[in-house]
């Protein structure tokens, strides 16, 4: 076989597979579109086996961040600072957990604008129960969401709960030792209504900009790391420099 059969024969099979992979990501986003904006999947029937496998992937991620990132970042700093290093990651915990039950679940999951939900979910209450069509105004056992139609809503709204912590977990790894804590606390409180949420909504909610055009993310690559990523590089700018750095030593302890 001369050697422009071979090359022509190479560039035919390099189309192929070109088109295969073309076809695959035009069924994955079609496929995608069914789940998040038909209503008729929201009357699916909840699936135990699901439900599980969410279970353990909301603990799995849970002890990402605690202990896993709180131990992490506690192991990095000085020996003095362990104990508030540790405590950031737990209070940035407990306040994105009430935040989340009181309107960031709304915000990034109900339908509203493109870029940001609106207060149906706020306090949890207005998820549509189902099961139960007498009481469609508070988030029942049987309650679903559009996005996850075999699991409870309530199962869900935990499983993203832990997204929204250890995002904002991550961010106060970029300046510790250098931010007291009463600010640090103000900062991630606004940081996660109005740069979280938005992010999150575009990317996952069933009317978010993201979403309508096709933009896949099943890991959180945009809604976590690249969030997070941004957020910690511009708040150490912002802070600066450790007082002492390349003078005083500062190993990890």
């Amino acid at each position: 076989m001369s050697t422009s059969t071979q090359q022509s024969q190479q560039i035919l099979d390099l189309q192929n597979q070109l088109s295969i992979l073309n076809t695959t990501i035009l069924e994955l986003i079609s496929w995608k579109a069914n789940v998040v904006l038909s209503p008729a999947l929201a009357t699916g029937t909840l699936n135990s086996g699901d439900a599980a496998w969410m279970l353990t992937s909301t603990a799995l991620v849970l002890m990402m961040t605690l202990p896993g990132v709180a131990l992490f970042y506690g192991g990095m700093c000085q020996a003095k600072n362990v104990l508030s290093t540790v405590m950031q990651s737990y209070s940035i915990a407990c306040m994105i957990s009430i935040l989340w039950f009181m309107f960031s679940y709304s915000l990034c999951f109900s339908t509203g604008s493109p870029v940001i939900g609106d207060g149906s979910r706020a306090w949890l209450v207005g998820t549509k129960d189902v099961q139960n069509q007498q009481s469609p105004y508070r988030l029942g056992p049987t309650s679903v969401s559009p996005l996850a139609p075999t699991i409870p809503e309530s199962l869900f709204m935990t499983y993203q709960l832990t997204f929204a912590i250890i995002t904002g977990v991550l961010v106060c790894g970029s300046f510790a030792e250098r931010m007291k804590f009463s600010a640090m606390i103000v900062f991630i409180f606004f940081w996660h209504l109005f740069v979280y949420c938005p992010v999150c909504h575009m990317e996952w909610a069933p009317d978010g900009y993201l979403s309508l055009h096709g933009d896949l993310d099943f890991a959180g690559g945009n809604v976590v790391h690249v969030c997070s990523g941004f957020t910690g590089l511009a708040a150490s700018f912002v802070v600066g420099p450790r007082v002492g750095w390349g003078v005083l030593k500062m190993k990890p302890h």
